[in-house]
């Protein structure tokens, strides 16, 4: 099996092979994180054909020492994905601007509201988070669906750590208070 160095020197040097070995490699995690985001599919197979071409096109960009291969291209998705989404959906407000995020409550409670795990509220909390901001939504699927580092997530979102750690912190605190409002 190449790794991820030949195959990123196989994709600078022209090779077909190298293009297909790196859709074949992440060509399912990058499209798996894209469609939990947009609702058709055929949206989510073309953002990814467009990820991979513009990955093709910027591989020379592409920095080992920053990321690996596959939070590389995660971070070419989500800015495309969160350019599609915007142009999508106009009109969104952000947690910022409301009061939501300001409630007191304990993350001990937090943590226990939103785990419970029946299905109706699994489902209203699923609810929610498609109607949640696209920026928001995405950050909670690299980050709990995906299992990825706050640090993975700083280097696809452009953002640091300790802030993408209070944006998660907020949402969780958002969705609490519509899940309690139910």
């Amino acid at each position: 099996m190449k790794t991820d160095e030949q195959i990123v020197e196989a994709v600078k040097s022209g090779r077909r092979e190298g293009q297909d070995l790196k859709v074949g490699r992440y060509g399912q995690e990058v499209f798996a994180m894209i469609a939990r985001q947009v609702p058709s599919v055929m949206d989510a197979e073309e953002l990814t054909q467009d990820t991979f071409l513009k990955a093709f096109a910027a591989i020379g960009h592409y920095d080992p020492q920053r990321a690996s291969l596959g939070t590389w291209l995660c971070r070419i998705a989500y800015r495309l994905t969160l350019d599609f989404l915007k142009r999508r959906r106009q009109f969104t407000v952000s947690i910022e601007d409301t009061e939501v995020w300001q409630t007191d409550i304990t993350d001990e409670q937090l943590e226990a509201e939103l785990s419970t795990g029946n299905e109706e509220r699994i489902q209203r909390l699923e609810l929610l988070i498609d109607d949640l901001p696209s920026n928001e939504r995405l950050l909670l699927t690299l980050h709990y669906f995906e299992n990825r580092t706050l640090d993975e997530c700083s280097y696809i979102m452009d953002a640091t750590p300790r802030a993408l750690a209070n944006r998660l912190y907020r949402i969780r605190k958002k969705l609490y208070k519509q899940l309690k409002q139910l």
